[in-house]
């Protein structure tokens, strides 16, 4: 009865183990790598067991869920030809990451003479890239108590850039509450956009102002700009309307006195200027030199 069983459990490992060794089986030492641009970087791809001598070995790259070959008939093609080469048994190894490489890359593997014939494993690929030099755009000058907004924008890193903005080479917490040097500012600071917007400036708000874009990959900053503070003089305001009213008052009454003493009004006809009426039908206007009018030099013929 012993030997019986025996006898079977033999026989049931013997059949596991040779199922076992009959199937393809993949794994992975690393399933989301990540490298800085320019670097190298491997997609582990390790054959755990086979039976199948050569088998078929294929990689592929998956761009919204679209997938591309980049290792076919024991050739490196597409986008990473020149850039890439094949360690054995199946791992792929970019020699030249770029920013292009970031996406999914699958590996598989085909094996005609193992029972079950066919593995996978997918490979989720991350390439840093550094930021560049921030575009910084900081206003001149505010009027004291009003709104005020500083931007940073980097488009270029990845993973997406984080912000910092600076005072006088010194950092500006996301609460102004959390610093002494800070504490009286009224500002938000949004460190994914790289927006700073003060809601009313102070006076000591006045400095000079640096953004730092930053990620896994490294950081980089645009240079300081000046922001001043100035006061509005609203008693300077008030006086010099003031004073433009009371000059076109002035200007008009001046106006006024100027016609009432005749000064603008038309010239009056006078004896030398006067104008000669038309002759009527039979009679005869004659000036004279002493009465200054005319008379009738001959009366009507009828």
């Amino acid at each position: 009865m012993a030997k019986t069983r025996l006898a079977c459990l033999l026989t049931l490992l013997s059949t596991h183990c040779y199922f076992t060794v009959l199937a393809v089986v993949l794994k992975t030492s690393d399933e989301f790598p990540s490298t800085d641009e320019f670097n190298k970087v491997e997609l582990s791809c390790l054959i755990e067991s086979i039976s199948t001598i050569n088998p078929r070995i294929e990689w592929k790259k998956i761009i919204n869920n679209k997938p591309s070959y980049v290792y076919f008939d024991k050739k490196i093609s597409g986008d990473l030809e020149n850039r890439a080469v094949i360690r054995e048994p199946a791992t792929l190894v970019i020699t030249n990451a770029t920013r292009s490489d970031t996406a999914k890359y699958r590996c598989e593997v085909t094996a005609a003479d193992d029972t079950k014939s066919f593995d996978e494993i997918v490979i989720d690929l991350v390439v840093r890239v550094k930021p560049v030099v921030p575009k910084c755009s900081v206003p001149k000058s505010v009027p004291f108590g009003k709104t005020a907004e500083l931007s940073c924008v980097e488009e270029e890193g990845f993973p997406k850039s984080q912000y910092q903005w600076f005072k006088n080479n010194e950092e500006i917490p996301n609460d102004p509450k959390t610093s002494p040097k800070f504490f009286n500012s009224s500002y938000t600071l949004n460190t994914g956009t790289g927006t700073l917007t003060f809601t009313a400036v102070r006076k000591e708000d006045a400095g000079d102002y640096h953004c730092r874009a930053k990620n896994d990959a490294g950081q980089a900053q645009c240079a300081p700009q000046k922001m001043e503070v100035y006061d509005i003089d609203i008693v300077g305001i008030v006086l010099g309307v003031l004073v433009v009213i009371i000059v076109l008052l002035c200007i008009t009454v001046g106006i006024c006195c100027a016609y009432k003493q005749g000064y603008c009004s038309s010239p009056k006809q006078t004896g030398n200027n006067y104008k000669v009426p038309a002759k009527g039908d039979g009679v005869d206007y004659v000036r004279t030199e002493d009465e200054g009018d005319f008379r009738h030099k001959s009366s009507f013929v009828i």
